[in-house]
């Protein structure tokens, strides 16, 4: 599978989008979402769309491709745990694209952490316990 061999980032675009971001997204070297042989190990079945861990996004995506909605999916392979790096790759490539924020001549930019992050992994141990 690509997916594990190159970067972790992938794109999906609904057709309506497609016409005008496709060259856009392809000059900053992103991949398209790979889709999947709907039978593993048999290369002519279907080809299928498959995102792990993707909660409803397919579906979502699949709604607006049927509906003619423009939507983008952008999205990063990452592991359980401490997510906080792969959230600032995943904004940052969006920069790339969208222009959010000017980019500093040297550096990245700086991005403002939620305040809910703080508790990312729970509160601390209560002082009150020692």
């Amino acid at each position: 599978m690509v997916c594990l061999r190159s970067t972790p980032l992938r794109y999906l675009l609904t057709p309506s989008l497609q016409k005008e971001e496709a060259p856009r997204v392809e000059e900053l070297g992103w991949r398209e979402m790979e889709r999947i042989s709907a039978f593993p190990g048999v290369s002519d079945s279907e080809q299928r769309l498959y995102i792990p861990g993707g909660g409803v996004t397919k579906a979502l995506y699949t709604d607006c491709c049927t509906e003619g909605i423009s939507m983008a999916v952008v999205l990063i392979f990452c592991s359980e745990g401490d997510n906080i790096p792969d959230a600032f790759a995943l904004v940052n490539h969006l920069n790339d694209w969208l222009h959010l924020l000017e980019k500093p001549a040297q550096g990245s930019v700086q991005w403002r952490v939620p305040p809910s992050w703080r508790l990312l992994f729970g509160s601390g141990i209560p002082p009150l316990l020692f």
